[in-house]
């Protein structure tokens, strides 16, 4: 971790409707919070439509570029941010603006918006791991089965907010069925039925269930997490556990660790997944590999 120059222009990705939180007045407040300490503040507004191109393309258009890149969102907003500076020098900040806000909690990142904004002018820049599943970019949790499920219904609905997840999630519960996986690492090979399936890179949800205790997102390996199909006396156990950092205590869980893998649903030609908050449809197999420190991150400086 190494000490970032002063930034002096950036640029805010905002999305205007992430989360449950009234935006209206962002722009005004970011914009004054720079210039009172000597830096310009830009945004850029997504609409849904084609926004990872057209802020690559925004980027491009506006060199010499940027010395930081904020994500003002939720997930959805921080993967898109993330997936356009992968590999580059530019720097990622996030303003958790979301429902969840998940890789901001792992990474450490204030969710109070004043705190947050820190970040411009007292950082440290890190870098950490991103993945690829499929053809897709990943920079926090991926995941197949009950979760993915539960992300597609809860995306296609009107209501965001952590309370409308959990009533899709207990709706869903109800009649669900775990499906057949089929998972070949680079070290080992499993096959059976899993709940759920969740490729991290990470610990948290956003929820702040801790799906995957004691990984780094700097370490060159992710880790696929699974649940595998319980009885319902074991719900509410299983649920305490994801809460209380305890995972792995549980008999219906396993972790692979690994640098790559292949996740093959037999009898399926395409599986649902949700990849940092968003839901697609994907053809399986699925490939996954690990891109080691391929993403550079503002932090909190060091106390």
């Amino acid at each position: 971790m190494t000490a970032l120059p002063v930034l002096h222009r950036l640029l805010f990705v905002l999305n205007p409707i992430s989360g449950d939180i009234d935006k209206s007045s962002l722009e005004a407040t970011v914009e004054a919070f720079c210039a009172e300490r000597g830096r310009r503040a830009e945004f850029f507004h997504t609409s849904g439509e084609d926004d990872l191109n057209k802020l690559r393309n925004h980027l491009r258009q506006h060199q010499p570029g940027y010395d930081a890149v904020f994500a003002a969102g939720g997930d959805g907003t921080v993967s898109l941010v993330a997936s356009a500076l992968v590999e580059a020098d530019i720097p990622l900040g996030i303003l958790p603006l979301g429902s969840g806000n998940g890789l901001s909690k792992d990474l450490g990142i204030p969710q109070e918006q004043e705190a947050a904004l820190r970040l411009v002018w007292e950082h440290q820049v890190r870098a950490i791991d991103t993945l690829q599943v499929g053809n897709t970019f990943c920079a926090h949790l991926a995941d197949l089965g009950f979760n993915a499920l539960v992300v597609e219904r809860f995306c296609s609905g009107d209501t965001r907010g952590p309370a409308a997840y959990v009533r899709i999630a207990m709706q869903e519960y109800l009649s669900y069925e775990p499906a057949h996986y089929r998972i070949v690492t680079d070290r080992e090979t499993y096959e059976g039925a899993a709940f759920m399936v969740t490729v991290a890179n990470a610990n948290t949800f956003g929820s702040n269930v801790v799906i995957n205790p004691d990984s780094r997102l700097d370490d060159g390996e992710f880790e696929i997490c699974l649940i595998e199909p319980f009885p319902g006396t074991a719900a509410l156990g299983i649920l305490y556990q994801l809460y209380t950092e305890d995972f792995d205590a549980s008999i219906y869980t396993k972790r692979l660790r690994c640098r790559q893998a292949t996740i093959d649903v037999p009898g399926q030609r395409q599986v649902l997944l949700q990849i940092d908050g968003e839901p697609l449809e994907m053809p399986t197999p699925v490939q996954v590999t690990i891109q080691p420190q391929s993403l550079r991150v503002l932090l909190p400086p060091l106390a």
